[in-house]
């Protein structure tokens, strides 16, 4: 195969990211599911594992700026977390919807880097979950405790409960199955 560019790659998963929010806005807005996880960051991990922490971390923003753009747009009660352009917004949301997401590019790569196996696939792919899940979580609890007129820590415990373990697992078992076959393609 050809070698690719770094544009040329990084729009394809660009490409892909897109589709995959789009349609799973979508099915989750539509099928009446308990849990929406988010599989949007995928893309981000598998990236990140084949071609590098520099690409997965710009997918990694790109990941984020849909996340501002889709809270700034489609407002939901908990669009300020990710949005400084609504209402109780700040450059916490900004934070919160970049910082994690970038490093979604860069934890996976370091993981199976280290170790170069079929169980680092899998840790890997769940780490770059998990990285998200963590630092968002971590974030909104930091930055925005006073701001929700709540519990937070019940809400956030919700959060990890339901979407947390679905997009982990999800995460860890696209990232064994896809990568494999595009690191054939790569060479």
């Amino acid at each position: 195969m050809r070698k690719q560019s770094s544009i040329a790659q990084i729009a394809i998963f660009f490409a892909i990211m897109l589709v995959l929010h789009l349609l799973s806005s979508v099915i989750f807005n539509l099928l009446p599911v308990p849990i929406k996880p988010t599989i949007i960051h995928i893309p981000v991990i598998i990236a990140s594992i084949i071609y590098g922490p520099r690409i997965g971390a710009v997918l990694g923003a790109l990941m984020g700026v849909i996340s501002v753009v889709t809270n700034t747009v489609v407002q939901l009660p908990t669009s300020y977390l990710f949005s400084p352009f609504v209402e109780n917004g700040s450059i916490n949301s900004l934070i919160i919807a970049m910082v994690p997401r970038i490093l979604i590019g860069i934890t996976p790569y370091f993981v199976y880097k280290w170790m170069k196996t079929k169980p680092g696939l899998v840790l890997a792919g769940a780490v770059g979950s998990m990285t998200n899940t963590i630092f968002v979580l971590g974030g909104i609890f930091i930055l925005f405790s006073s701001v929700y007129n709540g519990d937070i820590k019940a809400m956030l415990a919700l959060i990890f409960s339901a979407n947390a373990i679905s997009e982990m697992i999800i995460s860890a078992i696209l990232t064994v199955a896809i990568v494999p076959a595009l690191e054939k393609l790569k060479k």
